[in-house]
C-alpha cells in the first residue's frame, strides 16, 4: 500500500527504562501525533500480544462500540464476553476509576 504524499512515514526506533520505569517517546513520535507534555496516554499490555500506547479519545470511541452492540466490528477476533470486560475496564480507566 502506496503512503500518501503528505502523510508522516511509519517510525521504528528504541526507548529505554529509566532507573523509576519510565519512558521518553522520541520526538519524532511526539510530533507525528502532536503529542505535548502532559497529555494523557493509555497504556494497553497484553501477555502475548505486546504492549501499545494509544489516545483516550480512541479507546473511548472502541468501548463505545462494545456497549452499541458492535464488538464484532472493533475486536472481529475477541470473545464479544472478553470484548465487554475489556470495554468496561476502559470505561472505568478513562473515567478515574478503579479497575
Amino acid at each position: 500500500m502506496k503512503r500518501k504524499k503528505d502523510a508522516p512515514a511509519p517510525f521504528m526506533g528504541t526507548v529505554k527504562l529509566g532507573p523509576k520505569g519510565q519512558i521518553v517517546v522520541p520526538k519524532e513520535v511526539r510530533e507525528m501525533f502532536g503529542l505535548e507534555p502532559g497529555d494523557t496516554l493509555v497504556l494497553l499490555a497484553h501477555p502475548k500480544r505486546g504492549i501499545a500506547l494509544e489516545r483516550p479519545s480512541v479507546l473511548t470511541k472502541l468501548a463505545d462500540a462494545v456497549f452499541d452492540g458492535r464488538a464484532s466490528e472493533v475486536l472481529p477476533a475477541e470473545d464479544p464476553e472478553n470484548a465487554e470486560v475489556f470495554a468496561g475496564e476502559v470505561r472505568k480507566t478513562l473515567s478515574g476509576e478503579e479497575p
